[in-house]
């Protein structure tokens, strides 16, 4: 077999095109959104100052490591591109595995949530959550009450002046009047002495 030069201005969709259309699976544009989701979580956070670390390989229960400067956050992230039709929201599963395991506070500390067609983000702390719970987004609607709303773009939950200083690149505007995770019983703050 001749070797000939790849003339396409697209490197391997020759080898693309040349897959079954069968082939190409509903995981597979998963995997391909979720990588992309990653690489603008990536952006984003780095954008607002925060230090942003990815783990080698597959094997941690969290996609990234953040860095405020206080603190080191696990965050694994989660992405939708596909609206309810019958609710008009959007929604998220924070599992992980073919058990479809809802993740705990000793695996991860936040679930960032990405509506990818609105470009919303959901900073959600692993507390707000329980087992077998889907995380309903309404990023269209501007008065939604849903659960998860007072989490958008609360990225100030992971620079928290509770938690120590923040790096000086972080700028974020604090909402701690409006913050979802309240002063008194922030779940965030350890009881370290």
């Amino acid at each position: 077999m001749k070797n000939e030069p790849n003339n396409s201005p697209n490197p391997g969709s020759q080898a693309q095109a040349s897959l079954p259309e069968a082939r190409q699976t509903k995981s597979q544009d998963g995997k391909r959104q979720g990588h992309i989701a990653e690489l603008a979580f990536m952006h984003q956070a780095a954008e607002l100052g925060f230090g942003v670390t990815k783990p080698s390989g597959d094997v941690e229960h969290y996609d990234f490591i953040l860095d405020s400067g206080s603190r080191l956050w696990r965050v694994q992230v989660k992405s939708t591109y596909t609206p309810r039709k019958t609710r008009r929201c959007y929604y998220v599963q924070p599992t992980h595995g073919y058990a479809r395991k809802t993740y705990t506070a000793d695996e991860i500390d936040f679930v960032v949530a990405y509506v990818v067609p609105a470009r919303a983000w959901y900073v959600i702390p692993i507390c707000a959550l329980t087992s077998g719970m889907r995380i309903y987004l309404f990023p269209d609607n501007p008065r939604s009450r849903g659960r998860f709303e007072p989490y958008r773009d609360a990225w100030c939950l992971m620079a928290c002046p509770r938690h120590g200083p923040s790096r000086p690149e972080i700028p974020l505007e604090r909402r701690c009047s409006t913050c979802p995770v309240p002063d008194i019983d922030c779940p965030l703050v350890t009881a370290e002495p």
